[in-house]
């Protein structure tokens, strides 16, 4: 590609880089302050050394790199809630210390999330605690109540609530929620009900809260027209970023089909968007002289665009990626849409460094990138004479480089490979500019009150059929490739081998043929690692409520013990209930067995007795470890005295009052008392 500016790439790779090491070695900030500033100094000599030499030293060239990364890390350190000295946080500890109780928390709503069953929830700015000015964010959980008002963004709220952390994962394996959270800038929450608000008053109007009551508006006007309902959700996905009413059965459909990319606006909606802009404003050319003029106008529409959507990473790194191309291009300078790409990764990961460890901003970075360096080799292997083929030839190139680039990464996250995602983008893609179009028609239409039944009626049929061909697609399960194992060391050798692979391809040469085999070889060493990381035997006591599940792990083997009232409730038994689809997926578990919960079982020469709510027990046989499981009414301090165990456990089974008092009766005892509930899953090795 002409007029790749590398520096640009590499600038960026290191920026990243150090909000990496930031991330993983949390080491003071003013540690690396007192390296940044003499670096910068160190820096600036340097290059008035060499700003007259024609090849820069590499002494210059590291201290530039370093200048960056340490940019990255120090970036990254300033978003931290502890290096905030406003944050609320730091008003919580000092509250908890003082042994004080927080009574009032003023709060700013700045997102809408995706309710559950018993909650709403919301992410707000902590505007003042206990009357002292805060800032921060918490996830705000409010119970659903009939009498709760109408809540949206830019509301300012007044409530009685403790914060809390979030849970940490009690069982092996299991999705990281608070992990998650950290990555939106969230550490804490708080849950309350419609009697613990004091007040709501609408607070000072935001960008993207004057943006989320137009996206109302919009709704509110759709819904007045023929438009129905699943199509309504749709549309709502499509143009507004809103998915929150797409019924849950059509989005597994998508998801199964390899098609959720339609659903979450992205750089695909903006990129045909962007098409769809420049048409509509060619004849203004005309008009208007100033081709600044007119990027300035695509640009805005753009953004206006970004912010109705909701500003989601995707649409945010699309329409800054597609704001300098379309800039670069109406002023008649050379540019490349990799420099584009990695100019908008840089500014966004400024703006804000958590975007890097979220999956979608991943993906669509990957995606792209892909597309742009891999897409132009693949059409070149053959140019169709008929246009008609060479349309579907070039959208099945652009879906294959886009399919490669994320194929390792959606493994890691989602362990499934949808095997007909081509037949799904090479039908829906062509027609995908034919749906935005018509839905921006639609809209535009139903906010003026001039929506013809007739073109809703049309649109109604197209976005059924598009639902029942997904649907279709879907309900191919043979072609749907699930549980696949595939750990962050394969993702990275995977990378390695595959832009080893392209490299080789472009250009045929030795250094590259070693970096094949090399990547290669590295791929190996790490899977046959990886089955010598998970060879251990394992007995695990799972946490989960209203079941107790145990399971013996030898090698890839998994046998499962499920108590009688839970076992084979569904079709698949155990095998696909939470926990145990995340456990055997991460550990590689390729043979599966179920069997009844036994009384008493021996592991590692260690007696196990299970006592359930029958609470029989036998007095004669020596125990090492009691599992206490359905609220047995046991007189837990005689049957220590008659079995001497080594540990009593309790699963997820059992009431909590219960167990605090099973845990009274072991502390007087001076014996050990696990509770998976507040611990986690039990694990024997």
């Amino acid at each position: 590609m002409k007029f790749i500016n590398f520096a640009v790439v590499k600038f960026s790779l290191f920026l990243a880089l150090g909000i990496l090491t930031a991330h993983q070695f949390n080491l003071s900030s003013f540690f690396f302050l007192k390296i940044l500033i003499p670096s910068i100094a160190v820096l600036g000599i340097a290059w008035f050394l060499a700003r007259k030499q024609l090849f820069q030293s590499i002494f210059f060239g590291v201290f530039v790199y370093l200048c960056f990364f340490l940019l990255g890390y120090f970036d990254y350190q300033l978003h931290l809630p502890k290096y905030r000295k406003t944050d609320y946080s730091h008003v919580l500890g000092e509250t908890i210390q003082k042994g004080k109780v927080v009574d009032f928390i003023q709060l700013k709503i700045k997102e809408v999330l995706k309710p559950d069953t018993y909650y709403r929830k919301y992410i707000a700015q902590v505007n003042a605690l206990n009357g002292e000015n805060t800032s921060g964010k918490l996830l705000v959980s409010i119970k659903k109540d009939s009498l709760l008002s109408f809540i949206t963004i830019d509301d300012v709220l007044l409530v009685s609530a403790s914060i809390s952390e979030f849970p940490l994962p009690l069982n092996p394996h299991q999705f990281n929620y608070a992990k998650y959270m950290q990555t939106l800038g969230v550490y804490h929450q708080i849950r309350v009900t419609s009697s613990e608000i004091i007040n709501q008053l609408g607070g000072s109007k935001t960008f993207r809260g004057r943006a989320e009551l137009i996206r109302i508006y919009i709704i509110n006007k759709l819904k007045k027209t023929p438009i129905k309902t699943n199509v309504l959700s749709i549309i709502q996905a499509l143009i507004l970023g809103q998915r929150n009413d797409i019924d849950k059965q059509i989005y597994r459909d998508y998801a199964a089909a390899g098609a959720i990319h339609i659903l979450a606006v992205s750089g695909l909606h903006v990129g045909i968007l962007y098409f769809i802009l420049l048409f509509l404003f060619s004849p203004l050319k005309r008009i208007l002289f100033s081709k600044l003029i007119l990027s300035i106008l695509m640009i805005l529409c753009l953004w206006v665009f970004a912010f109705i959507t909701g500003l989601s990473p995707s649409v945010v790194r699309a329409v800054t990626m597609f704001s300098f191309f379309a800039l670069a291009k109406n002023i008649n300078r050379p540019t490349n849409t990799i420099n584009t790409l990695f100019l908008s990764f840089f500014i966004l990961l400024i703006i804000n460094p958590f975007w890097l460890f979220q999956v979608g901003f991943q993906l669509s970075y990957l995606a792209v990138f892909f597309i742009l360096w891999l897409q132009p080799k693949l059409y070149k292997l053959y140019i169709p004479k008929i246009k008609i083929i060479d349309k579907i030839w070039s959208v099945f190139t652009v879906t294959i480089a886009a399919q490669l680039g994320i194929f390792p990464l959606s493994l890691y996250y989602f362990h499934q490979f949808p095997g007909l995602f081509f037949v799904t983008n090479i039908v829906v893609l062509p027609f995908l500019g034919v749906l935005l179009g018509g839905g921006f028609l639609i809209v535009l239409l139903a906010v003026i009150n001039k929506l013809p039944d007739e073109l809703a009626t049309v649109y109604n049929f197209l976005i059924e059929k598009l639902n029942s061909f997904i649907s279709w697609v879907a309900g191919q399960d043979s072609f749907l490739f699930q549980d696949i194992h595939f750990s962050s060391e394969i993702v990275m050798s995977s990378y390695l081998l595959l832009i080893a692979l392209v490299l080789l391809w472009k250009k045929l040469n030795y250094q590259r043929m070693a970096l094949v085999l090399s990547s290669f070889a590295i791929l190996i060493g790490i899977l046959i690692w990886d089955k010598y990381k998970f060879a251990a035997d394992q007995l695990i006591i799972f946490h989960k409520n209203r079941q107790s599940i145990i399971g013996y792990k030898q090698a890839e083997n998994l046998l499962l013990f499920g108590s009688d009232s839970t076992f084979h409730y569904n079709r698949d038994g155990y095998r696909n209930v939470f926990p145990i689809k995340g456990y055997r997926v991460a550990q590689n578990i390729e043979n599966y067995s179920e069997a009844k919960l036994p009384r008493i079982f021996s592991y590692n020469n260690k007696n196990i007795l299970i006592i359930d709510s029958l609470c029989v027990f036998p007095k004669l046989i020596e125990i090492d470890i009691v599992l206490l499981t359905f609220s047995p009414k046991v007189n837990l301090e005689r049957l220590i005295d008659s079995l001497d165990p080594k540990i009593i456990i309790a699963d997820g089974t059992n009431y909590n009052s219960y167990v605090s008092r099973w845990q009274k009766t072991c502390k007087i005892k001076k014996l050990p008392f696990y509770h998976t509930g507040s611990r986690g899953a039990f694990i024997i090795e």
